[in-house]
């Protein structure tokens, strides 16, 4: 079996999907699988993940399902995946030419060192230059909300993570009427439990399209209110400054009151601190009704 499952959720991005094709085509190592999670697309990716098939470049698999949002095509991924790796590559990014040959190398540099989730690499955009910051030289284990919290690293990180490890935790749940859950929640409860090997090397070139989610924050917590309200919940239990435990109860309480739920308080794991976020947290709830009111 191959090593490594680069996983792709997708919905209605054929136009742009050939990127990473194309970049996963040009791979110098080609011990990897490919699997599509098609999202409930209603464009033409099915035809055009056959014509890819029917090529037989790289190893494609191929899986349809209802419209669940980002974080479903995560769960659906994560349920279908057998390799040993895993690394998501969204449906507006891609590879460089040697990403997959720099994880394999550096997976056996810590494979049979059970402390360690998988890797941690840098995401760079299409001018070469590296989202954020890189990671420290000398840093030669830590976890994702180290980095952020404790070492100041700045922009998105590409993980690449251990399946076994994965599948140890629960789906990301699905609320109705909503798509979206933020993917962090999942790596927070990875945090508690295990370590990152970081590698500064570029593993994914992304570019932040107009419909994808990063340039449209705003709009996502007016509409999937209980999605981010429910993964601040371990953020204000698991950050480790009392500074990123009350902004989280800020965001908590304007999620909360966005999606109307009267028992935010109890069901909080901090709730002194949510009490004291309530007022901060409804002027960002009226900035966010503000910020999307063209739009609703």
């Amino acid at each position: 079996m191959k090593p490594l499952t680069v996983f792709t959720p997708t919905y209605n991005r054929a136009y742009c999907l050939h990127q990473c094709y194309e970049s996963l085509v040009r791979q110098t190592n080609q011990n990897f699988i490919w699997l599509i999670i098609d999202d409930g697309s209603i464009d033409n990716t099915k035809d055009l993940v056959n014509t890819w098939m029917d090529e037989n470049k790289i190893s494609i698999q191929y899986h349809y399902q209802d419209n669940q949002g980002m974080h479903g095509g995560h769960n659906a991924a994560y349920r279908l995946i057998e390799t040993e790796l895993n690394v998501c590559i969204d449906s507006d990014d891609f590879m460089p030419d040697d990403a997959v040959q720099i994880i394999l190398e550096n997976w056996l540099l810590i494979k049979h060192k059970p402390q360690f989730a998988g890797l941690v690499g840098l995401d760079a955009n299409k001018q070469g230059n590296i989202i954020g910051t890189k990671i420290p030289e000398t840093l030669k284990e830590t976890t994702l909300s180290d980095l952020y919290e404790i070492h100041k690293v700045k922009g998105d990180k590409k993980l690449v993570l251990r399946t076994d490890v994965v599948k140890k935790y629960p789906p990301y749940p699905i609320f109705k009427d909503e798509r979206f859950v933020p993917l962090h929640y999942l790596y927070l409860l990875i945090d508690q439990d295990f370590s990152l090997f970081p590698i500064n090397k570029v593993l994914c070139i992304v570019e932040y399209m107009p419909d994808g989610s990063s340039l449209n924050i705003f709009k996502q917590y007016r509409r999937h209110p209980k999605g981010f309200a429910f993964s601040r919940i371990p953020e204000m239990k698991y950050s480790k400054s009392l500074q990123e435990k009350y902004k989280k109860a800020i965001h908590y309480v304007s999620s909360s009151l966005l999606s109307k739920n009267q028992k935010f308080i109890s069901e909080s794991p901090k709730k002194a601190l949510t009490i004291l976020a309530i007022p901060p947290g409804i002027l960002l709830y009226l900035y966010i009704l503000l910020k999307t009111k063209k739009n609703t």
